[in-house]
This record gives structure tokens, C-alpha cells and sequence, in this order.
């Protein structure tokens, strides 16, 4: 969701109606534990979306019972928050200061807001002295729901490597290809001339005319594609935009109506193309050589982050620092998370969340349908990976 483009007066109203959700909340949480479990069903499913900072911190949704001072803390905050969003009801603020604050939040919906992103954002109006912004040295060119988050974050360990904050989109849609490689240099973190800047946008992969684009901009870019089992991607985007369209209180249907149409695969859903990954590789070969784009296997890397790394840090010419200590699996979340710089943070919390259970036979129709497109391409990049 595009909150940029969204009309101020559309996105005040909904406030009454989150300070309602909130206050209900409050109330919820003087219960008892028990009265509370019986009641918590009554909660809209957009709740966690309107208190996801609070509530993902104290694990409201995934514990029975908690200590009384945590629930009142955290009711409290609720409370406070309804409050704060009533008076901006009241005293209606500037359109200037709603875009911005919406601004914000797309910006950071990637990242856990718990655990603050060393990806290198500009929060100063001079740089730091030595420093300039660089088109990018290598891209992360997709896939989608293939990791590319997780894998930008991690390589931002590194010292040598300086990180764009968001997805550009400069090559893949038309609107931003037209204002130039200014335009896009701009949008590129300040960086040493030692430093790899790298920018990431899971679009490119699928775009027609990305490849030719990149090639025209450096022919010699070095470009990383990490890509995962294509049936779990496909069900992983279907998730995604199942969560997001719940968010924004939008029909949803179920992923089988999806898949098949007509007792047939529906191959024409998107979700589907995109883990054709043998067809969009093909339009990339035919602008850069293999030896220019680097695989990393995406579910390798959520086992074992540190391997998958290394072998980027040698495709990039970067010295060896990434090292095992700078990983440690959390066992809440189910992966690994990042420990650098003295801090410790995560993937936001989107990331990782529970697929859906597919009907066998539509998942076996899936498979065998991808599974024709997967030998493919291993043909095409001369490896295989362990794709069931």
C-alpha cells in the first residue's frame, strides 16, 4: 500500500474508529487471564497492525497469562496512544505533517521498529567529510519474498558495504526511469570511496526491461539474485498480500481460488509467474553473463546465514568480516537475527510469519507445474538447488 498516494482526509477519518479498538483494548486487559482469553476473539483482525510496536514486545497475542504490572503497562500504553490519536481528531494537523508521518511509516514497515536498521539512512543535512553518494556497484535484483530483505541486512554488517534505505524502483517502472540516473544517485546513501553501495529492489527480476536498463547504466555491475523453493515463494506472496489487504479492511480469497481456476493452474496469477524463474533468467542472460550474477540460495541462508555470506563477500572482491558471532537464532521469531556494533536486532515481524495450509492436491498440482520450469533453469545457471 502506497500511503503516498493516498488522500489526507481518507486517512484521518479511521481514527475514531482505531481509538475505539484501542480503548476496547484497555478494558480487555483488566481482566483476568482467563476472562481474557475467552474474550480476545472479540478483537477486530486488524488489531495487531494498530499496536504492533507494543504489542509484538510484550507477546500479547502468543502468551495465555502475563504478570499484572506488564498488562497494566501495557493497557496503559494503548490507552495513551487512543488518547493521542483522538486529539489529533480534534485539532486536525497540517496535510504536510500527515503525509510525512505516513511517509514514515511505509518507509520502515520492513524493519522490526523495536531493533533500529544500520542500513545507512541520511539523518543529517551534511555528510560526513570524504564521503559522496555512488550509483550503485552491485543490486540485489529480486526475488520477491526470496529473501532480498534478509539478505541486504545481513551484507550491511559488512564496513565496506553502504546499503540503500528502500526499494528504488528506478528500473523497473517507467514513472522513475524517466527522471534519471540523478534522480536515482540521489536516493543512494552516502558513502567512502573504499564502499560498495548496493540498492535493493525484488521488482527487478520480473521486469522486462530492467536488465537492459541496468546493462545501459554499467555494464560490469556485479548483481545478486537470491531466490528460494518456488512453491513456498508463491504461497509466501500469497500471504503477504493477504495480511496487507486484511490491513486495509479489503476482501480476501482463499489461496485454492487463486491457484486453480476452472479445475486447471491458474497460471496466469501473478504469484505463480513470478516462480517461473527460469523465463525471467533468460532476459537477463541475454544482458550479462552468467559470471555476473550471483545466486544466493535463499533457504540456505535462513539455516545458515553465515556460508551463503561468505560466498558473497568473495563474489563482491569485499575482505572477510562478516563471522558467525555476528548472527544468533532467535528462537521466538524461528531465525536468525543480527547482532553488530553492540546491538541486536531482527527482521520485522511480517517476515517469517505462519503460511496458510494449501490443499494437497492444488500444492502437488503447484509443484508439478514449477517443477518442469526448475530444471530448466538449472540448465540455464548451471547448478541446482534443493527445490522439492
Amino acid at each position: 500500500m502506497n500511503y503516498r498516494s493516498s488522500h489526507v482526509g481518507q486517512r484521518r477519518h479511521k481514527y475514531p474508529n482505531r481509538c475505539t479498538v484501542n480503548c476496547i483494548w484497555f478494558l480487555l486487559l483488566q481482566l483476568s487471564c482467563s476472562s481474557r482469553q475467552r474474550l480476545l476473539f472479540l478483537m477486530p483482525l486488524s488489531l495487531h497492525s494498530l499496536h504492533r510496536h507494543i504489542l509484538s514486545g510484550a507477546k500479547l497475542l502468543s502468551r495465555s497469562c502475563l504478570p499484572v504490572s506488564t498488562l497494566r503497562s501495557v493497557a496503559m500504553a494503548c490507552f495513551l496512544t487512543s488518547a493521542f490519536l483522538l486529539a489529533l481528531q480534534t485539532y486536525a494537523a497540517p496535510a504536510e505533517f500527515v503525509q510525512a508521518s505516513f511517509a514514515m511509516t511505509q518507509d520502515s514497515m520492513d524493519l522490526d521498529p523495536d531493533l533500529p536498521s544500520n542500513i545507512s539512512e541520511e539523518v543529517t543535512s551534511s555528510p560526513p567529510p570524504g564521503t559522496n553518494k555512488q550509483i550503485p556497484q552491485s543490486i540485489i535484483i529480486g526475488v520477491r519474498k526470496g529473501g532480498t530483505r534478509a539478505l541486504l541486512e545481513m551484507l550491511d554488517i559488512h564496513p565496506d558495504v553502504a546499503a540503500a534505505a528502500t526499494e528504488v524502483h528506478f528500473f523497473d517502472w517507467d514513472e522513475n526511469y524517466a527522471k534519471g540516473l540523478e534522480w536515482y544517485r540521489d536516493l543512494m546513501p552516502y558513502s567512502y570511496p573504499h564502499q560498495i553501495t548496493i540498492e535493493k529492489t525484488p521488482g527487478y527480476f520480473t521486469s522486462a526491461l530492467a536488465p537492459e536498463r541496468i546493462r545501459a547504466m554499467n555494464s560490469s555491475i556485479k548483481l545478486l539474485l537470491i531466490l528460494r523453493d518456488p512453491t513456498e515463494r508463491v504461497i509466501s506472496d500469497y500471504t503477504q498480500v493477504y495480511f496487507n489487504r486484511l490491513e486495509n479492511h479489503k476482501p480476501v480469497q482463499a489461496i485454492e481460488n487463486l491457484l486453480v481456476r476452472n479445475g486447471a493452474l491458474n497460471t496466469r496469477y501473478k504469484a505463480i509467474q513470478r516462480s517461473m524463474y527460469d523465463i525471467h533468467m533468460r532476459n537477463w542472460l541475454q544482458h550479462f553473463s552468467l559470471e555476473q550474477i550471483h545466486i544466493v540460495d535463499g533457504n540456505a541462508l535462513i539455516q545458515d546465514p553465515l556460508p551463503e555470506l561468505q560466498k558473497v563477500e568473495r563474489f563482491l572482491n569485499l575482505p572477510p568480516r562478516i563471522i558467525s558471532s555476528n548472527f544468533y537464532f532467535n528462537q521466538t521469531k524461528g531465525f536468525y537475527c543480527i547482532r553488530s556494533d553492540g546491538r541486536e536486532r531482527c527482521l520485522h515481524e511480517s517476515k517469517g510469519r505462519p503460511h496458510p495450509t494449501v490443499n494437497s492436491t492444488v500444492l502437488q498440482q503447484l509443484r508439478s507445474y514449477l517443477h518442469e520450469h526448475n530444471r530448466t533453469f538449472f540448465r540455464l545457471v548451471k547448478r541446482t538447488f534443493d527445490w522439492q
